[in-house]
């Protein structure tokens, strides 16, 4: 492998973070066993074990708005400003999805102002939901026309849905609910019509798109029966919209995932991630081993090959 492999979905954690998150009642993320560790040498050592040139780094699952918007731009301000801080101390190996605080799109968007153009920074980082908002709600407007304006990246990471404890049946809830949020919050931008208004917004999701390479047919049928369109025009349908979005490979995305999204939407905007640190490196590197083992993908070629070409292509 050479050094041009860009990890799109890597994550970082700090003290404070870690402190702010345990305060508001996030003991520990999502259901898992316990909040990770984080640090530059580490993941350095990981990324040159795994042959990662740049890992982009993000707040994982709950992200940094745990209820008050005041308190939320104070958590985004800290963990954009140490991420920014990491990229200057070693140039070329780190860059930066710099968070927002949703569902406060005033603090979102000044965040977008006052970081945008820091050396370091390559897009910004959102969860599914926020606090049950999903990311087709109207409010949200002024945000996508700022993204859209300065044609971002935008990397969108799954979280937990409000009747989490409800469903999750006390499992970890990265297992499912995080793929069907993912899956909720997409079909929310269709029916919104936010893909079609905003195009030059680099829609980034995650884990190999979770479920929805396998409901695009059915949210298909039911677009055309709740918006009354019927066929419509076919250049809107779901599956060319999904088609232009971005996906990183991040869990578990052989022998199944990667190849099933691949059959959906192409192989363009395939990606590479993962995960760590909550994925640990024994498993990362287990996982690029699986990767290797694949086999050419439908583009031809390695699949490490292909996500080094599409990388240059998002960037």
């Amino acid at each position: 492998m050479t050094s041009s492999l860009v990890d799109v979905h890597s994550h970082f954690v700090t003290g404070d973070y870690i402190a702010a998150a345990r305060q508001a009642g996030h003991d520990v993320p999502d259901g898992m066993p316990g909040w990770p560790s984080w640090s530059a040498e580490e993941h350095l050592r990981l990324m040159d074990d795994a042959g990662i040139g740049q890992a982009l780094l993000s707040i994982s699952s709950p992200g940094v708005h745990f209820g008050d918007d005041d308190t939320a731009r104070d958590v985004a301000r800290h963990v954009n400003d140490f991420g920014i801080a990491v990229a200057a101390a070693h140039p070329g190996r780190f860059g930066l999805f710099a968070s927002l605080p949703l569902p406060d799109v005033d603090g979102a968007i000044a965040e977008i102002r006052r970081v945008r153009a820091e050396s370091g920074v390559a897009g910004f980082s959102v969860m599914s939901n926020a606090h049950g908002v999903y990311l087709g709600d109207p409010r949200y407007a002024p945000l996508w026309a700022e993204l859209d304006r300065h044609e971002a990246v935008l990397f969108v990471h799954p979280t937990k849905p409000l009747n989490a404890d409800a469903v999750a049946l006390g499992r970890p809830l990265p297992m499912i609910e995080f793929p069907f949020d993912t899956a909720r919050t997409v079909v929310d931008l269709i029916f919104a019509g936010v893909l079609l208004r905003h195009p030059r917004i680099r829609f980034v999701f995650t884990h190999s798109g979770g479920v929805l390479p396998l409901l695009m047919d059915r949210v298909e049928l039911f677009r055309g029966r709740a918006l009354g369109i019927g066929d419509g025009d076919p250049a809107e349908s779901a599956r060319i919209q999904l088609g232009k979005l971005w996906f990183d490979c991040a869990g578990t995305p052989m022998p199944t995932a990667l190849s099933t999204l691949a059959a959906v939407v192409g192989t363009d905007r395939l990606l590479f991630g993962t995960d760590y640190c909550f994925t640990r490196p024994a498993q990362v590197l287990a996982g690029i081993g699986e990767i290797e083992k694949a086999g050419a993908c439908p583009a031809g070629g390695s699949w490490l090959d292909l996500f080094r070409r599409n990388t240059k292509a998002l960037r």
